[in-house]
């Protein structure tokens, strides 16, 4: 029999009236992306990013062959979303910037003034119905310009960073009040360079993903850095960086040490920051080193970092973000094994991520594992001590885009108690929940076919007409009430 190795035994008694209650000043919000919402891909001076390129390109790597060039058209639809989180009484509403609307050429020598124009309105019309906008300067859409001269594997894209960081400081700052740099950078370097199954669709697996990572690291550092320097005193705003945390456990007491490598991976973008040592994961970084030089490399592919660098990135981040959706049971790979998402790992690791059989299914990759939310929380304070953490995303997806969405409401009810454990019984200083998605949307390499919204969105209806489901009556209740 299999052996989950948990961290908890969860209490089978009821929780209390009071134990249900979440602490004063706990946020509640919900979260959306530019690319997957926005629409509007050629509209007035915007170029392409490097998803639009891709998705046109390659439209065989979505699953439907959709793309998000109208998506939930909320570049015209923005009072509509903004009337939806009122509705639903969010304390604030997650969405980032597209770095070609704001900046076309890539580069801050042209800021464009209908980009401008349009988070100005978004992030007045958010604070004019009491709601705080969340801002994420950058969820995966690279402007194709920069890619062209090498994109994340190129050093200089953390200058290129940094600049559009302060333009976006600049002209939101004073609005603004909690910055995230990049969403979930194993996303944007290790599923991406692993497999090219998403933009910019290179295949450079144990190399390419650790050119990224180092180069993404010091561009965090770098717009961190601009903002402490620059535009704290003034403003007093937070910034941090979102990583996302699969929790992982052993798939038999053999792979414990296996699943400790798997879980240290898994910091490669969170221990340089928050680490009192910086750098890279010391296990991490003497594995692929040892493996490089097994396999003739001179120096390891994971880069290091200088001296100076790990003082440079070290302690970049005001709180700390977490999106968790999933967990994994590790076990050594097995021949024939394949790639399947989280692919972070696999590649230098050999380790098979699969599923317990006790775990609700969702769509693909998104299986349900309630209490390894709180296991990873609690991982997160044991490896880097008590900061502010803030759940920037947690949802669940559904092929159907049915109305009475049982199971997604189940989900949230699950996660929600777990994060209240959380914090009630284990002391750990959550003070933020961010739902994905407030709408359904564009859903990467699933196009359409995914449904993460607590609103439906008719894909069909040329208003793309917003219904919502069970799930955001549930969420409404828990934020009316501060309760579960």
């Amino acid at each position: 029999m299999r052996a989950l190795v948990l961290v908890f035994v969860i209490s089978a008694l009821t929780l209390t009236c009071s134990a249900k209650q979440f602490p004063a000043g706990f946020k509640f919000g919900a979260a959306t992306a530019a690319y997957q919402v926005e629409g509007a891909w050629n509209v007035s001076d915007k170029t392409p990013s490097i998803w639009d390129i891709y998705t046109h390109d390659k439209p065989h790597k979505i699953l439907d062959g959709s793309n998000g060039d109208i998506a939930c058209d909320s570049y015209h639809l923005w009072e509509t979303d903004i009337q939806l989180a009122k509705d639903l009484g969010l304390h604030f509403y997650r969405f980032s910037l597209s770095w070609t609307r704001l900046l076309p050429n890539g580069f801050a020598n042209k800021i464009s003034e209908d980009g401008v124009r349009y988070y100005n309105n978004l992030i007045d019309g958010l604070l004019a119905n009491g709601i705080e906008p969340m801002v994420t300067l950058f969820h995966w859409d690279l402007p194709q310009n920069l890619q062209d001269l090498g994109g994340m594997t190129n050093p200089l894209v953390a200058e290129w960073f940094g600049d559009y960081s302060r333009v976006a400081y600049t002209l939101f700052g004073d609005r603004v009040q909690t910055w995230s740099t990049f969403n979930e950078p194993v996303i944007i370097c290790d599923a991406a360079y692993e497999t090219g199954d998403l933009a910019p669709g290179i295949v450079s697996p144990g190399i390419g993903n650790y050119i990224c990572a180092k180069n993404l690291m010091v561009a965090h550092a770098t717009a961190y850095r601009i903002y402490d320097e620059e535009f704290r005193a003034k403003f007093n705003g937070k910034v941090g960086i979102v990583n996302n945390h699969v929790w992982y456990a052993p798939y038999s007491s053999e792979h414990e040490d296996l699943t400790f490598l798997a879980r240290q991976l898994g910091f490669l973008y969170s221990h340089p920051i928050y680490s009192e040592s910086g750098g890279w994961p010391p296990s991490i970084e003497s594995f692929i080193a040892e493996k490089s030089e097994k396999e003739g490399y001179v120096t390891s592919r994971l880069p290091g970092f200088t001296s100076e660098e790990i003082e440079f990135i070290k302690g970049t981040a005001d709180y700390y973000g977490i999106n968790y959706y999933t967990s994994r049971l590790v076990l050594a790979a097995r021949a024939n094994s394949t790639l399947t998402w989280p692919t972070n790992g696999q590649v230098d690791l050999q380790v098979e991520l699969v599923p317990d059989a006790s775990w609700t299914a969702g769509v693909e990759w998104l299986v349900s594992n309630p209490p390894g939310l709180r296991a990873q929380l609690n991982l997160i304070k044991e490896q880097f001590g008590d900061w502010e953490i803030i759940i920037t995303e947690n949802g669940f997806s559904t092929a159907s885009d049915e109305l009475d969405d049982v199971t997604r409401t189940q989900y949230y009810k699950d996660h929600l108690e777990q994060v209240l454990l959380a914090i009630t019984e284990d002391d750990v200083n959550v003070t933020g929940y961010t739902a994905w998605s407030l709408i359904d949307n564009f859903e990467w390499n699933s196009g359409y076919t995914s449904r993460f919204g607590i609103v439906r969105v008719d894909f069909s209806d040329p208003l793309r007409s917003r219904t919502p489901r069970a799930s955001a009556h549930y969420y409404a209740d828990v934020i009316k009430h501060h309760s579960l």
